[in-house]
Formats: C-alpha cells, sequence, structure tokens
C-alpha cells in the first residue's frame, strides 16, 4: 500500500507552538523531509527537531538559490519549477514505497509556504493531508502584544515585493495590515508606509517568538532586515 503525505506546519520558531497533531505526525513517520539551503540548517527541522526519531530518514530538498536571482529573471522560475518537480519525485519515490512522508513547512503551509508547490504536484494521486501551523504573523502579533483587528476592521495580508507604489495603496485602504517577506525590501517598505502616513503605527518584529527576538517601533529600525522579519500595522481601536 502507497504511504501518506502529511504537509505539517511547524509554527513561526519557538518549538512550544507546534500543534499536537503536528507533533505526532512527525515523531510517526518513516519519512522526515524539509526545505533548506545549501551548508545551512533547515529552520523548519530545527523548530521539530525533538519530534524527529532515530531512525527516521530525512530528505533534505535543497534550493538551487533563494535570493540570488531576480524573480524577475526568467532563469528564477524555470529552476524553480524544476527544483519543485524534483522534490516531487522523491517524495512520491518514498510513498510509492509504502512509507508514511511528514513534509515540515515553517509557519502554516499555505501561506507563502514552499510545501504548496509540492503539494499541487502530488495530492491528486497520493493521499494528502495538510497540518496547519500558527503563523509568523500572530506569532509575532501576540509577542507584541499588538491587537491587530477590532469589529469590522479589514486586515490586508502584503508581500513587502509589491511595487511601492502598489504597496502604499493597500495600506491607504486597509485598516491593519501585515506586510511579510521584508528582506532587502525594507527601504522601499519604509517609503510605502511613510506615503500612506502610517509610520507612527508600525511595528517592526525580527525572528518572533524565536531567540534573538526584536520588537521596535518601525520608525527607529534602520538598515537591511533578516528574512525572518514582518511589519505590523494595527486596525483602528474604536470603543468596544
Amino acid at each position: 500500500m502507497a504511504g501518506t503525505l502529511s504537509i505539517v506546519g511547524v509554527g513561526p520558531g519557538d518549538p512550544e507552538l507546534i500543534t499536537l497533531r503536528a507533533a505526532r505526525l512527525i515523531g510517526s513517520a518513516s519519512v522526515v523531509a524539509y526545505f533548506c539551503r545549501e551548508k545551512h540548517p533547515s529552520q523548519a527541522r530545527t523548530i521539530a527537531q525533538a519530534h524527529i526519531g532515530p531512525d527516521t530518514e530525512e530528505l533534505r530538498l535543497v534550493y538551487p538559490f533563494t535570493t540570488e536571482v531576480s524573480v524577475g529573471d526568467p532563469a528564477y522560475h524555470q529552476n524553480m519549477t524544476a527544483f519543485y518537480d524534483q522534490s516531487a519525485q522523491r517524495l512520491a519515490a518514498a510513498l510509492a514505497s509504502g512509507r508514511n512522508v511528514t513534509l515540515l513547512c515553517e509557519g502554516d503551509p499555505f501561506l507563502y509556504g514552499s510545501a504548496m508547490y509540492v503539494f499541487d504536484r502530488l495530492h491528486k494521486q497520493w493521499n494528502t493531508q495538510v497540518v496547519p501551523g500558527i503563523m509568523a504573523m500572530n506569532g509575532c502579533w501576540s509577542q507584541a502584544q499588538a491587537p491587530m483587528t477590532h469589529g469590522d476592521d479589514v486586515l490586508c495580508v502584503l508581500p513587502a515585493t509589491l511595487p511601492e507604489a502598489k504597496l502604499a495603496s493597500w495600506l491607504e485602504r486597509a485598516d491593519a495590515a501585515v506586510i511579510m517577506k521584508i528582506g532587502r525590501n525594507m527601504p522601499h517598505v519604509r517609503q510605502a508606509i511613510s506615503q500612506s502616513g502610517r509610520m507612527d503605527d508600525a511595528l517592526y518584529v525580527e525572528r518572533g517568538t524565536q531567540g534573538g527576538q526584536v520588537i521596535t517601533p518601525l520608525a527607529e529600525r534602520e538598515g537591511a532586515a533578516p528574512y525572518f522579519s514582518l511589519v505590523l500595522l494595527p486596525g483602528r481601536k474604536r470603543v468596544r
């Protein structure tokens, strides 16, 4: 019999924020797979480490590149498509042998997660289940003690990779917003927030729930930002 693919969200960084279901599936899996960079540990694997058994086979799915090639470069999509095809084939081979495979994903698998691309390639052919995880955004706003939405507030989740003018336009319309994928996009994120008139409300969170966590008003944060960072803009605070 073929195995089952479990795509598991392991949360934003703190190992104690893994769900009970995720921990059970990680611990019982014959194969645990995870994405990572060449010569770098996987953040998802680090989070889940305590639940991976000593006899579990591990599959490292190593990205061909991360930020070295621009998304606008045709080579980016060509190479990443090939990478996800190969990753899906490796997992399919394990499933075909009857082994249960757990694919780890930081945060939640269906929110900007690489696991989505493997899901697209495998879920119609193989028995697949998806386990939600605590997302980076709610891990961060809980750590920042920043209530985000009140009453009928509209929450907007925005990638920092949007052009500056488009990002500012969304910020002007949204009551509450989370800006993800900060990294080297910090300069135009700051410009967009200033343009929308919301700098005084913006909170910068780096490595939320992880070691070395930083929480500060964005106005006081200068320079580039690491991958694990985002900006929170809480919504309206009406009488309630």
